[in-house]
Order: structure tokens, then C-alpha cells, then sequence
């Protein structure tokens, strides 16, 4: 009995030195660090680009775009407005501004702020944008990281010179993106005309026509401009500015209708014009002067009427460029009878810039 006791607590002392186990498994956690990418938002030119006139001051299209404008100028009032995409994928409530900007020196970011861009309700890619990131095609339109929006920067007063101009967006991190197509331009250029030369009739002959010396009408805009002036004509009738008892041929005035001019640029002149009315050229190339003294009454000083080809530009050989002259040569046709010195009057002479 006492033998089997002893071997009962033997057992009993194996027992309690073998772990005591509820579960077959284990459980360990680790924190996964992640960063988002801070995207810089991109932005990208697409569908519709335009330059237009200001109403206050048309120019050959009034109110419309200047098709017809060939360099990198633009005056006060114009405006160049652009379509834009701007994307970024941390959200596009991160985009904090976009807009358009002029800057003197440099392209791209951080030039000075001159107007705000409007978002408009484009909801497709469209093919014009091409945006892609890197060699990713962008297809997909998704309204939660892109958005369209519409910059108009009309040109102002005091803004002066060549400078680059370009839209850039900003998010809320700081971070910002232009447009890859920064333009450069030449804003409110100065304009100007030259003439070389005198207008001078000396001793003619009443009942006949006499020829002046040729003078020289030229483009003096501002170097590197690219200034395109279309070039017109207009004038008032001449009197004598003594009490001299002046006749021609029936009152003490020298009608303007006397004078005709013949003009020649390049490859153009008067003598190809021809049409008909008091204006057009006459037999020997020279044509008739409107009254007038103001731009709106003129007329163009080389007609193009046969000059259109393809009715795109037809005013090709009336436009000088910068630094370019035409030259005229009047006539007077002085009527019989005639007396006095006509020395009171002008003719006049516009460039409009195209």
C-alpha cells in the first residue's frame, strides 16, 4: 500500500512541471508606413485659343478675332484667352488657384499674378490636350482630380515690352504647374509713321497737272515688335491763308478732288487696283483721296481688290511691316481758271495695326 502511494505523488510531481497550454497559435502587429505622393497639379492647354479685339478700339474686325494677326503683338483691350485642364491626383479640391501670368524675364512658375481663370463644366478628355503623365496616356475624365477652366487676360495700360505669358495652378501645399506652351509677346508696342519727303507744287500752271517729288511712308514701330500697319489715306481742301482775292476755278477753294496719288509697295501698287467710283485708279494708276479726318473716313492707300486669292488675307499689299516704306507720287490736276497760293489744308495718312 505504501508502495503504490509513493508512485501516486511521483506522478503527481511529473504532472506539474509540463506547461499548462489553452490554444494551438500566435499573434504579433507591425505599422505600415506609407506616404501619399505631394502631386504637383498639371496643367494642360487644349481645344480653343484665340486673340481678340477690343471693342472700344477696333481694329480691321471689330469686336471678333484678329485672325488677321500674324506676330506676337497685342495692344490695350486685346485679350488671349485660353482653355485649360488641370489635374491632380491628391484631389482637385487641393487645386487652390489657377490663372494666367505675365512675367518680363523669365518663363514658367511664379511670375506675377495678372487675371484668375474661370472652371467651366467639361466632362471628357479632349483629343486637343494630349495630357499624359510621362508615357501615360490620360483618357478618362474624372471629375474628382481634373477640371477644366477658362483664362481670359486682357492686355492693360500699363503693361509694356516683351514678356512671357502662360496659366499656372497652385494647390494648397504649395506646389504649382504651368502650361508647357508659355507665349511670348510684345505688349502695347509704339507705333509710328514716318514721311520722307515734301508735298510741293511750285509755279503750276493753271489748266494743266503737275507731279510732286516721291515721298516715302513708312513703319517706325518699335524695334522687334512685329508691328503690321495696314496704311490709309485721307484729306481736307486747300485755301489760301492770305487775302490774296484766291479763285480756282470758281470760289476761294482748292477742292481735294484735284489730287490723286500713285503708290507702289513691293510687288503692288495703284495700277493693279482699277475698279471704279471717284477712289479708284485711273488710266495712268492714280487714285482719288477721300475727305476726311479721322481713320474711320479713310481708305486703304493700295486697294487690293484683285489681291485676294484665297480670301484669307486680301490686304497683303497695303500692310507694312516694321522699318518698311511705300512710296507715292501725287499729281494735281489745277483747273483753269486758278489764282492764289493753296497753303491751308492737309493730307493725311494712318497706319492701323493688324
Amino acid at each position: 500500500m505504501k508502495k503504490l502511494y509513493s508512485l501516486l505523488v511521483m506522478a503527481l510531481l511529473v504532472c506539474s512541471v509540463i506547461p499548462f497550454v489553452l490554444a494551438a497559435d500566435a499573434s504579433e502587429s507591425i505599422t505600415p508606413d506609407i506616404t501619399t505622393e505631394d502631386f504637383a497639379p498639371l496643367v494642360w492647354m487644349c481645344d480653343s485659343r484665340a486673340v481678340c479685339d477690343d471693342p472700344v478700339q477696333p481694329g480691321t474686325t471689330p469686336g471678333s478675332c484678329l485672325t488677321e494677326r500674324q506676330q506676337n503683338y497685342a495692344f490695350e483691350g486685346e485679350s488671349i484667352k485660353w482653355k485649360v485642364l488641370v489635374m491632380d491626383k491628391n484631389g482637385i479640391n487641393k487645386i487652390e488657384d489657377v490663372f494666367a501670368t505675365v512675367g518680363y524675364e523669365n518663363q514658367g512658375e511664379n511670375n506675377p499674378i495678372e487675371v484668375n481663370c474661370v472652371p467651366t463644366s467639361e466632362s471628357k478628355i479632349l483629343p486637343s490636350c494630349n495630357a499624359r503623365i510621362d508615357e501615360e496616356k490620360v483618357t478618362d475624365f474624372n471629375p474628382l482630380v481634373m477640371k477644366y477652366y477658362e483664362c481670359t487676360l486682357t492686355v492693360e495700360p500699363t503693361m509694356y515690352g516683351e514678356a512671357w505669358l502662360t496659366v499656372e495652378a497652385t494647390d494648397l501645399d504649395g506646389l504649382s504647374g504651368t502650361m508647357d506652351e508659355n507665349e511670348y509677346w510684345y505688349l502695347n508696342p509704339i507705333i509710328a509713321l514716318t514721311i520722307d519727303g515734301d508735298l510741293a507744287f511750285d509755279n503750276v500752271r493753271p489748266g494743266t497737272s503737275s507731279y510732286s517729288d516721291t515721298l516715302l511712308v513708312g513703319n517706325d514701330a518699335d524695334d522687334g515688335s512685329g508691328v503690321r500697319l495696314e496704311m490709309y489715306i485721307a484729306g481736307t481742301n486747300f485755301f489760301d491763308s492770305s487775302s490774296s482775292g484766291a479763285m480756282c476755278p470758281t470760289s476761294n477753294v482748292l477742292d481735294l478732288n484735284k489730287f490723286r496719288y500713285f503708290a507702289t509697295n513691293g510687288y503692288y501698287s495703284t495700277m493693279n487696283v482699277g475698279g471704279i467710283g471717284p477712289f479708284s485708279a485711273d488710266a495712268e494708276g492714280y487714285m482719288g483721296i477721300p475727305y476726311g479726318e479721322r481713320i474711320t473716313q479713310a481708305k486703304e492707300i493700295i486697294g487690293t481688290q484683285i489681291y485676294s486669292q484665297t480670301g484669307a488675307i486680301n490686304n497683303i499689299g497695303n500692310v507694312l511691316t516694321p522699318g518698311s516704306e511705300m512710296a507715292l507720287t501725287f499729281r494735281l490736276d489745277l483747273p483753269e481758271p486758278c489764282y492764289g497760293d493753296f497753303d491751308t489744308g492737309s493730307i493725311y495718312f494712318w497706319g492701323e495695326a493688324i
